[in-house]
């Protein structure tokens, strides 16, 4: 949400229409959510001149007014009709440029730089959930914020700030599409209020000298927009303005810090479900957000998340208005549209809550993509070697078997699509990319002809997976596979066994993920760029790695322990994964060559015991109970060269 988020006060709260319970329950609708969408919380503002329409302003004066300081569209654009001279006429005058008798805006002051840009997610977190919520229930938030910011606001009651806002409150339209919003240095008065509710409106005139972000914005247009909102305006949309006293500081954090819980902490369905630890949930949340802020969940990805969060509140204010618009009973048409939008609404509140519960984490999925169901071998029992390229010749096929029934493709997702179990899939150099890639459900082999560097498979940014398969028996040879802006694993394998032979996975979230239950084997690879483990094994999975290099993986910008420890090759344990090693050159990862990731506190604690047991100064691992503990974990390792990796080589941490 936009500053001013629940924003506007009481006075602009309207019913909304519930389907199967009619008007019966109220919702704060605030104007300020669609002005939202528009403000910015930058410390200075530059002022410029723009081009723009006035919205009509309230009694004749006021128009007058406005008229004396607009012109009207240049006679050059008028319509060579009548109707469209008469239409011309009814035009809604532009913004002129300022003369020289007319008083011209000055540049906005700098705004207090909150402090809250430089807090560690743990200040944040102590902050809320110590400070601000002090544990209350999600449905004493509203009151739990409003008792922290009226506090502060104590301290001062009358200072110094810039008003920012939606443009549409003072511009039916404008040529400059990149205002994004309209500034305003007022003078604020802070009175004592009884309601509950921290956003407020506060008192306010304009301040001298007159500033705003648009030079050419006439005051007399300002002072009858404040006299339209009897100069009230929400509080949340005023931005404490720099060199005043240190009280206006702590005012500027508490602003600051109450515009932050409900853009991006605070849900409008918080108070409608029962949640046990409140705070706890308000903690997830700040760690999804600074898990966006430092990168540990991929841009395009966080984009997404953002622009989802973004559709639910513009569509919750979109019911609001279509129900504040029904006049006494709705219809049978306006129920009908109520119950579309509501079910809208409902869908994105749940695809925010699932990516909520998930984290986006760059751990790989954590429930199955694919619901394709397998098609099995052809009727007639015959398989298909299907050729990827845009031209075929004869002697692409020579070494082929003389009686393969062959198909030719210049689209990788075709062949896919076309492909029954036993089908062969020949891909030939050249960029591919295929959706169908992370739909593999039957036993096929892909494989490149020729230097795996040329043929390159790419992941489309705008998809969770990549590669995903829960065939028998898939395989993929001679390949290379760039990942670009997936959450999901580059490759996963969520039941079955796959095969990776002679292919480089050049990744940007997870590496490869094995989940519970499935089967891997890559040979002669490489896996590098990895944002988690360049591998990672769950619980009850199985792993064959042999002459493999694994490098340069683990590359979260994050201060989170658990995350900094992966590497190369992750295990998640309990029960465990069985992972062979063979000959596999594990370097230069920024985590561990290997972590084992133990789920409980009791578990590392015992196997650190026994790691430790007979050493004094604790420091030096006995690596004979090393081996013991690999023994156990079903972890067999021979000649590998694990080196140069950040952390270590080998270590067994908790989650």
């Amino acid at each position: 949400m936009a500053s001013g988020s629940r924003g506007t006060v009481l006075e602009d709260s309207v019913r909304t229409i519930s389907p199967g319970k009619l008007g019966d329950k109220l919702v704060s609708a605030l104007s300020g959510e669609l002005a939202a969408a528009g403000t910015l919380k930058g410390t200075t503002s530059p002022v410029r001149s723009v081009v723009a329409s006035p919205r009509p302003v309230r009694g004749k004066a006021g128009r007058a007014v406005a008229r004396r300081r607009l012109h009207l569209l240049p006679s050059s654009q008028a319509e060579g009709s009548e109707e469209g001279a008469a239409e011309e006429e009814e035009e809604e005058p532009l913004l002129s440029s300022p003369k020289e008798e007319e008083e011209e805006a000055q540049p906005l002051p700098p705004i207090c730089v909150s402090p809250m840009r430089g807090m560690w997610r743990d200040e944040k977190v102590a902050l809320y959930c110590d400070d601000v919520l002090e544990g209350c229930k999600a449905e004493d938030a509203d009151e739990a914020m409003s008792k922290y910011l009226s506090e502060k606001l104590k301290l001062k009651d009358k200072w110094i700030g810039v008003w920012k806002t939606n443009p549409e409150l003072f511009f039916v339209k404008y040529e400059d599409a990149s205002i994004p919003f309209v500034g305003i240095l007022v003078e604020v008065t802070c009175k004592p209020h009884q309601s509950s509710s921290s956003c407020f409106k506060v008192a306010v005139s304009i301040a001298e000298p007159f500033s705003s972000n648009i030079s050419n914005i006439p005051r007399d247009l300002v002072d009858e927009i404040l006299e339209e909102l009897e100069y009230r305006v929400p509080l949340l949309e005023v931005y404490p303005v720099e060199r005043q006293d240190s009280d206006l500081q702590d005012i500027a954090l508490a602003l600051e810090v109450v515009r932050f819980f409900y853009d991006f902490l605070w849900r409008d369905w918080d108070d409608e479900e029962s949640c046990e630890n409140y705070t706890a949930l308000i903690e997830e949340r700040i760690n999804l957000w600074c898990d966006i802020q430092d990168g540990t969940i991929p841009g395009p990805i966080a984009q997404r998340f953002k622009k989802t969060l973004e559709k639910y509140k513009n569509k919750r204010v979109e019911l609001i208005e279509y129900q504040s618009n029904i006049k006494d009973d709705p219809s049978a048409a306006e129920a009908v549209e109520c119950w579309k939008k509501y079910y809208e609404i409902v869908m994105l509140c749940g695809l925010l809550k699932m990516w909520e519960d998930l984290r986006l984490r760059a751990h790989g999925p954590f429930f199955p993509r694919i619901l394709r169901r397998r098609k099995g071998k052809r009727d007639f029992g015959k398989t298909i070697t299907h050729i990827v390229t845009k031209v075929m010749t004869t002697d692409m096929v020579k070494d082929l078997p003389s009686d393969a029934l062959l198909q030719q493709h210049d689209d990788l997702d075709l062949a896919l699509d076309s492909c029954h179990g036993g089908d062969i899939v020949v891909i030939f150099p050249g960029e591919y990319q295929a959706v169908n890639l992370a739909l593999l459900t039957d036993d096929i082999i892909i494989k490149g002809v020729g230097n795996r560097e040329e043929i390159i498979i790419t992941s489309e940014p705008s998809h969770d997976s990549f590669v995903v398969s829960k065939a028998d028996n898939v395989k993929l040879m001679n390949l290379s596979l760039i990942q670009q802006g997936t959450v999901d694993g580059i490759v996963v394998v969520e039941s079955g066994h796959m095969t990776l032979e002679n292919c480089v996975l050049k990744c940007e979230g997870t590496g490869v993920c094995v989940l519970t239950g499935a089967a891997l084997t890559i040979t002669d690879s490489e896996i590098t760029g990895a944002q988690g483990a360049g591998v990672e094994l769950y619980p009850g999975s199985t792993a064959i790695l042999e002459k493999n290099e694994i490098h340069h993986c683990n590359n979260l910008r994050t201060g989170d322990i658990s995350k900094s420890t992966l590497g190369g090759v992750n295990m998640k344990v309990l029960p465990a994964p069985k992972l062979k090693m063979t000959n596999n050159h594990i370097y230069n990862n920024n985590g561990y060559g290997v972590s084992i990731l133990q789920p409980t506190e009791q578990f590392f604690i015992v196997a650190e015991g026994a790691l430790n047991k007979g050493n004094a100064s604790g420091d030096k691992k006995d690596e004979t109970m090393l081996s013991k503990v690999m023994q156990n974990l079903n972890l067999e390792m021979n000649n590998n060269k694990i080196e140069a990796n950040l952390k270590g080589d080998i270590r067994i941490v908790t989650s």
